[in-house]
């Protein structure tokens, strides 16, 4: 108990120390997620050793990962999914998944990769939302039509993947009953946001109002006893917590939008960002194997051809878009797609769990996410600022 009071504070150190250290260059702000990482790998095993990322730290990186796909599934905006953008943000990434997935067949076929190539796809087919949005909203184009058309093809670039890693990456049972049993998990899910949205008589409202500002906090409360029923479901149905906690901030989504769920939003970001997500990035960071960044001289390559390959494997869809998109944004528009981390995180955490993805390749795409995070952005707002 003694070590785990000593790694809490590190970790409690460390995630106060990261936002701090990505205010300091001017003249661009690293996202702090990247300090979280880079700052877990210091003090974690494979560094200076001095935390661990066993016992009550895992499983309060565990429980960082649950709240951070809750977050994940709140920031999806349906309303953005409806009409042209969603057939243009579905088309493109199923577009993205397929072409990473041929890719990755032929890299297994050749031997150069080992995990599954679904798993590999999937990474290589996502978009940050959650960091690409911040960024969007500083250069001023998130409310624009380009920066909505990007918003909708993030979104999608993370709801289809975590469809995917629940569907075929980890079934447990054969494809046909693990399909019916995710049919049933998100027809109670859609039954529990039905229910939600239904819920405002004045007494409840006027109840939940009442205790936002009290010690109650029973709205808070109602939230995460949600994530934890469907993460639970979610298990007892043989998916992953991905599924489950996805689900429940979707369904929190859809009950708190308009201007009484502001203040809810507003400390459930306090909660997550605030206190389990660090856990989260930094205990992944733990794990990190710096020493299989130099293992082999053929890494560097790997995470050049992979970066390459993901900005390729955005850029596909880009025809698509050709009537919604000038030609001189269609570049800009792959590079802010390709950006790429959250996920890529929480796929490595799952294969290198599940004994799926070996703990040096991990590593190497964990790099090429922290480097589409750091270049592809700033890439992309140069480009659109010099035409």
């Amino acid at each position: 108990m003694e070590n785990f009071r000593s790694e809490l504070f590190l970790i409690a150190l460390v995630a106060a120390l990261a936002p701090l250290i990505a205010e300091i260059p001017k003249s661009f702000r690293v996202p702090v997620v990247i300090m979280e990482l880079l700052l877990g790998i210091v003090i974690g095993p494979h560094m200076l050793g001095v935390a661990v990322p066993d016992g009550l730290v895992g499983a309060m990186g565990e429980l960082g990962l649950t709240f951070l796909l809750f977050m994940v599934g709140l920031e999806v905006e349906p309303g953005a999914l409806r009409g042209k953008p969603l057939k243009l943000a579905a088309g493109g990434w199923l577009l993205s998944f397929a072409v990473a997935l041929l890719s990755m067949y032929a890299l297994q076929a050749i031997g150069l990769i080992q995990a599954p190539p679904v798993m590999e796809a999937v990474a290589l087919s996502t978009t940050a939302l959650g960091i690409l949005a911040p960024i969007l909203r500083d250069e001023g184009i998130l409310d624009t039509d380009f920066g909505r058309l990007i918003l909708s093809a993030a979104t999608m670039a993370e709801f289809g993947p975590l469809i995917v890693i629940s569907l075929l990456v980890l079934p447990t049972h054969s494809f046909g009953v693990h399909t019916l049993l995710m049919l049933g998990f998100v027809a109670i899910a859609l039954l529990t946001a039905w229910m939600t949205t239904r819920m405002r008589s004045a007494k409840w409202l006027e109840l939940l109002t009442r205790t936002m500002q009290s010690s109650g906090q029973l709205p808070v409360r109602l939230c995460i006893l949600l994530q934890a029923l469907l993460v639970l479901l979610a298990a007892k149905f043989g998916l992953n917590v991905v599924m489950g906690a996805f689900a429940a901030g979707m369904v929190v989504g859809m009950a708190s939008k308009g201007e009484g769920g502001v203040v809810l939003r507003e400390k459930l970001d306090a909660i997550g960002y605030g206190f389990l997500i660090p856990f989260f990035f930094i205990v992944v960071g733990m794990k990190f194997n710096v020493g299989a960044l130099f293992a082999s001289p053929l890494v560097p390559l790997q995470v050049v051809a992979l970066l390459a390959l993901m900005v390729l494997i955005r850029a596909v869809p880009v025809f698509l878009y050709k009537q919604e998109l000038v030609v001189q944004d269609r570049v800009p528009f792959a590079l802010y797609s390709s950006t790429s981390l959250t996920l890529i995180v929480v796929i490595t955490e799952i294969g290198v769990s599940s004994g799926l993805m070996g703990s040096d390749h991990a590593a190497v795409l964990v790099s090429v996410g922290m480097i589409s995070v750091l270049a592809f952005p700033i890439l992309a707002g140069k480009i659109r600022h010099q035409q």
